[in-house]
């Protein structure tokens, strides 16, 4: 009996459906594939680019402060800087008129000679000052001004003496004021005064100068009597100019120099 034929078995793979065509969104028919926002990327580059600019000048500056610090923490170690000071010599009042009108305003004509010192205490510094501007008070309120106008440089170890001469023509004075310059005329001690010293000072160390800077030396503990006739509150017509000069005490005046740093229109003093 012939065998009958078998029919090779053949394996055939089923391929899977295609997926079911996208169906655009019914509220967004014209809706474009993601992109990113160029606009984002370049403000968030300038972003780090300013922050890397602050960061960088910031820097610079706490080196720029720090080297300044050092180099001037050097110059002090090495030539031990000291503020210069002022003594006042000698204070004479040649004139004193307090004059008062029927209406009861009183002016003040003075005359005075001023004497004053300053001294350089360092060995290598030198000190080179502007012309100096002199103001006279009396219970704050300026009497008599004046001034030095000639320039001049503090060596090392020296002592300058300065000369001036103060002057008040017609100054109106207030009745507190005068009351209380004829009450201080009353004591022994006299009426006490006020020198302000205004200039303009630059430092130089070896070959390094600096900026000039404003200083103001304030003197206290000056007293004074005036000349015979000429410090009371009389009518027009007290005059003291054959009177002789009277000279103020000056053994406790003190003065101190204070530094005026000008920023815009602020002045800071130290």
């Amino acid at each position: 009996m012939a065998d009958k034929p078998t029919a090779a078995a053949t394996t055939t793979t089923a391929k899977p459906p295609p997926p079911p065509p996208t169906k655009p969104h019914p509220n967004n028919l014209n809706r474009h594939p993601y992109r990113p926002n160029p606009t984002i990327y370049h403000r968030n580059h300038r972003r780090n680019y300013f922050c890397l600019f602050c960061f960088w000048s910031i820097l610079i500056i706490i080196l720029l402060l720090l080297i300044a610090t050092i180099a001037g923490c050097i110059l002090y170690l090495l030539y031990r800087p000291h503020r210069p000071t002022f003594d006042i010599t000698s204070l004479k009042i040649s004139h004193f008129n307090l004059t008062t009108n029927a209406d009861d305003v009183t002016h003040l004509t003075s005359n005075m000679n001023l004497t004053f010192s300053t001294k350089n205490p360092n060995k290598r510094v030198v000190f080179f000052y502007d012309p100096i501007t002199i103001n006279l008070l009396v219970a704050d309120t300026q009497i008599a001004n004046g001034s030095f106008v000639n320039a001049f440089v503090s060596e090392p170890n020296n002592i300058t003496v300065v000369r001036s001469q103060l002057y008040g023509a017609n100054m109106l004075l207030e009745s507190s004021t005068v009351n209380q310059i004829s009450a201080d005329l009353k004591k022994k001690s006299g009426m006490p005064l006020k020198i302000y010293l205004d200039t303009k000072t630059q430092v130089k160390i070896e070959s390094i100068k600096s900026k000039k800077v404003g200083i103001r030396i304030v003197c206290e503990g000056i007293h004074s009597l005036v000349p015979k006739g000429g410090g009371g509150g009389g009518r027009s017509g007290n005059s003291t100019t054959a009177a002789v000069a009277v000279a103020a005490t000056v053994t406790d005046a003190k003065c101190n120099v204070d530094l005026r740093i000008k920023i815009w229109k602020w002045t800071f003093s130290s």
